[in-house]
């Protein structure tokens, strides 16, 4: 799953303060977590897709761990990968 992320702020080139939305607390990343080269500058206010895996699903939130646990609503996520079981 994936959600989308408001960079808020540049901490030093290695990691970024990003702000998920309908999560109240600001989360700092590495940049290359998200994607991103080390040499690329982002900006305040860019959108950046964080992906992970699905955690827990109750009701109408989702748990995607991220690094740390976030918990948003379900129409914040979206599908990017189908879960394929093992194969025997």
């Amino acid at each position: 799953m994936a959600v989308t992320a408001t960079v808020r702020r540049r901490i030093d080139d290695e990691r970024v303060s990003v702000s998920v939305a309908n999560y109240d607390c600001p989360q700092s990343i590495r940049s290359y977590d998200f994607a991103l080269s080390l040499r690329t500058k982002v900006q305040r206010g860019d959108q950046v897709e964080l992906a992970g895996e699905v955690t827990r699903i109750d009701g109408e939130t989702v748990t995607i761990d991220l690094g740390p646990l976030v918990t948003v609503e379900i129409d914040m996520v979206r599908l990017i990968e189908r879960y394929r079981g093992a194969r025997r």
